[in-house]
C-alpha cells in the first residue's frame, strides 16, 4: 500500500519471492538480511508526496524510477498480471 492505495496484492510467498511494483521492491530491499551480497538495496529519490495533497496520476510517480508521462496523468488500475498476483503499475 502506498498513500492509502493498494499497489500489489498476492500471497505472502509470491510477494516476497516475486515483487513486481517498484515501491514494493524498494520496501522489501530495506529488510535487513545477513548475506547482503544476493540482494541490492534500492534507494528511492524524489519528493515524498503529502497524504493530504495526493498527486494526480500514479501516487508513486514522484519517486518511481520507471515513471513516464502517463504516470503523471493517469492512475494505474490494480490488474491481475498473473494468476493470483495483482499489481497497479503501467509498466509491470
Amino acid at each position: 500500500m502506498y498513500l492509502g492505495q493498494i499497489v500489489e496484492l498476492a500471497s505472502r510467498m509470491e510477494i516476497f519471492d516475486h515483487p513486481e511494483h517498484p515501491y514494493l521492491k524498494a520496501l522489501l530491499s530495506a529488510i535487513p538480511i545477513v548475506n547482503r551480497r544476493k540482494k541490492k538495496r534500492i534507494y528511492l529519490k524524489g519528493e515524498v508526496p503529502s497524504a493530504i495533497n495526493i498527486p494526480e496520476g500514479c501516487r508513486f510517480h514522484t519517486r518511481c524510477p520507471l515513471a513516464k508521462d502517463i504516470c503523471r496523468q493517469k492512475a494505474p488500475v490494480l490488474k491481475q498480471k498473473k494468476t493470483g498476483h495483482w499489481t497497479a503499475c503501467h509498466f509491470v
